[in-house]
């Protein structure tokens, strides 16, 4: 049986991806900071039909001894691993770089990209002694060099993350290790994550102009969810970047706006 990790998987897209990984019967292994929070996803996981094993592994994505030890913990529970997603992440206050705080500054780089990267590490590390596996990095708004404000932090990361993937799965290809580094574009999702900053912090008051993209743009989890899951197991080649809202669709979706209405923030 198949096992795939996934990071800040309690909630949000990570636990819709588990959710989706769970139909296709494989083993799950769930992680995130908060533990009364990955409890209950795992409980949840584990009322749906199909019979895949759930653990959970509580841990700071920021620390590279949690992530051995979830990577550790997923080997020994289940044998081997198969794909990792580093989708852990949190969202910066609708502010200026300068009026962000030091430790605000701090927790974006440290969650959104130092997790990224200590994630792979340690997925790498048992996946190239196993000679196989995947490793997939979460982009975000930035990672295509688009700039807002109120997104520098955040966006810095993202674009951060796209060039340590791709140079990973250079490395990665260099060393013929087996292992497939890709990247997941899951475009705009309506989550916690949209509307509170720094993970359970403050809520995010979004300008009326940025609602009126969200909403054109803008999708549940679940429904990116199974789209990028499906696309993971099929995926058969290195640095793959799979992509949920591609401009065609982004297009698209503006030009039938007007028969489309959506409001996401009722």
């Amino acid at each position: 049986m198949k096992t795939v990790v996934i990071t800040g998987s309690g909630r949000g897209l990570g636990f819709e991806l588990a959710k989706c990984f769970a139909a296709h019967g494989m083993n799950i292994v769930l992680n995130d900071l908060n533990e009364e929070r990955l409890l209950q996803a795992k409980a949840e996981l584990e009322k749906l039909p199909g019979g895949s094993k759930v653990y959970a592994c509580a841990g700071n994505v920021a620390r590279y001894a949690d992530l051995q030890r979830l990577a550790a913990y997923a080997k020994d529970n289940c044998g081997q691993i198969d794909i990792w997603i580093n989708n852990a992440g949190v969202n910066q206050p609708m502010k200026p770089v300068w009026e962000l705080s030091e430790q605000e500054i701090s927790l974006l780089t440290d969650v959104d990209l130092k997790g990224a990267v200590l994630g792979s590490k340690a997925a790498m590390e048992i996946m190239e002694k196993q000679g196989f596996g995947a490793i997939y990095n979460m982009e975000g708004y930035g990672s295509n060099d688009a700039m807002m404000l109120g997104l520098n932090m955040y966006g810095t990361t993202k674009r951060a993350v796209t060039h340590f993937t791709q140079a990973m799965a250079r490395e990665s290809e260099e060393r013929s290790t087996g292992v497939f580094v890709g990247r997941l574009s899951p475009g705009i999702m309506i989550t916690d994550f949209t509307v509170k900053s720094l993970g359970d912090g403050d809520a995010i008051e979004l300008p009326e102009k940025t609602k009126k993209v969200y909403n054109i743009l803008g999708d549940y989890p679940d429904v990116v969810a199974a789209f990028l899951s499906r696309k993971m197991l099929e995926n058969r080649k290195n640095n793959a970047h799979i992509e949920w809202l591609t401009s065609g669709k982004a297009a698209w979706r503006f030009m039938t706006a007007g028969f489309n209405k959506r409001d996401f923030f009722k």
